[in-house]
């Protein structure tokens, strides 16, 4: 699988953690069911994020969410915001398979021990459009696929690129798909963790580290080009932490997510959704919900004054999990190898490098 630093590029100032993903931060599990059928046209996916291994229903960690263009469906996102909690597991599916999967991560939290007497639960499932390169019409993905990704979800490294939610995507007009990458804050910062996961289907004008490749390229800057315009285009963004933040500044760290994609060349355009959730699994901030009503709560948190760090690497960890997305996922064009990123730049060495001036 490669990545962007595998091109000699490495975003940011921040150290990544030791896996460069999301599993960076302690206690994260993820899960992909890839769901791929030639002759049915099925090229899509699930995947599962889990803040934690135990019950999220009744041991909840909280939550902020940021709409940079609201052109999309995120189940629960009002309940999220209102109450600034998880209290499932986060599902990223394509657009028309988000109700399904609202009905499976309902049926596998009904049935986790000590749900017996639950009778709301608030599924947190994201979506992009993947229809240029699956047949999405046809509902792929099944109830069986979704509980399976749920089910596999562990804390291995995270297998990016066209898997799970991410194997029909597109982003910049080249394959998209998953992407994640981490980054540690300086331990005189705290030496918390911050990471982010992606599902890159969007459009723009590609930038690498600054360095405007779209243009470069001549590839993907023409205003005729389906990835310039309003075209369609979305993005998912999960961010996570194990500094012990508030539901209130991890909706802070969300909006910085924005900044990520926009050093990746992103134009938010109408047709997109731009979604950003942030959550903290720090064990000092989950909330406990054991059918009984507790008063208060105390809990350490990061001040305010201390989370310009982990701004800060939200934006480099969201930046790099986009690169790692175009550059660990593979064509699925036949005939057209330049519809990686990996393949455009193999193919253009002559013209673009790491170094130098443009």
């Amino acid at each position: 699988m490669n990545r962007v630093r595998d091109y000699g590029f490495a975003p940011g100032i921040l150290k990544p953690g030791p896996r460069n993903d999301i599993t960076d931060v302690s206690g994260v599990l993820v899960g992909h069911r890839t769901v791929v059928d030639a002759k049915a046209g099925h090229r899509t996916g699930v995947t599962a994020i889990r803040p934690h291994g135990g019950n999220m229903f009744l041991e909840r960690v909280p939550a902020g969410l940021c709409i940079g263009n609201g052109h999309g469906k995120l189940a629960g996102a009002t309940q999220l915001e209102e109450l600034g909690e998880l209290e499932t597991p986060i599902l990223l599916v394509n657009t028309l398979a988000t109700g399904r999967a609202i009905e499976a991560l309902i049926d596998w939290t009904l049935a986790q021990p000590g749900c017996e007497g639950v009778t709301s639960v608030n599924a947190v499932v994201g979506e992009t459009n993947d229809s240029p390169l699956n047949n999405i019409r046809e509902r792929g993905i099944r109830t069986s696929d979704v509980l399976q990704a749920l089910d596999d979800a562990v804390a291995d490294p995270v297998q990016q690129g066209s898997v799970g939610a991410g194997a029909g995507t597109m982003a910049f007009g080249l394959k998209g798909g998953i992407g994640s990458s981490s980054r540690l804050v300086p331990a005189a910062c705290g030496g918390w963790c911050t990471a982010a996961l992606v599902q890159a289907n969007f459009d723009g004008i590609l930038q690498i580290d600054g360095r405007n490749v779209g243009k470069e390229l001549a590839h993907l800057w023409r205003p005729d080009h389906p990835a310039y315009g309003s075209g369609p285009g979305s993005i998912m963004i999960v961010v996570a932490t194990d500094a012990p933040v508030s539901d209130r500044n991890l909706r802070r760290m969300a909006f910085r997510a924005m900044a990520g994609i926009a050093r990746t060349g992103a134009n938010f355009s109408n047709g997109s959704g731009d979604y950003a959730l942030a959550f903290a699994t720090h064990p000092e901030v989950r909330r406990h919900h054991a059918g009984k009503t507790s008063l208060t709560e105390l809990r350490r948190e990061v001040n305010n004054e201390a989370m310009s760090a982990l701004f800060l690497a939200t934006i480099e960890a969201v930046e790099e999990a986009v690169y790692n997305a175009l550059f660990a996922a593979e064509s699925v064009v036949e005939g057209a190898p330049e519809r990686s990123a990996k393949s455009l730049l193999d193919r253009a060495a002559g013209r673009f490098s790491t170094g130098g001036d443009a």
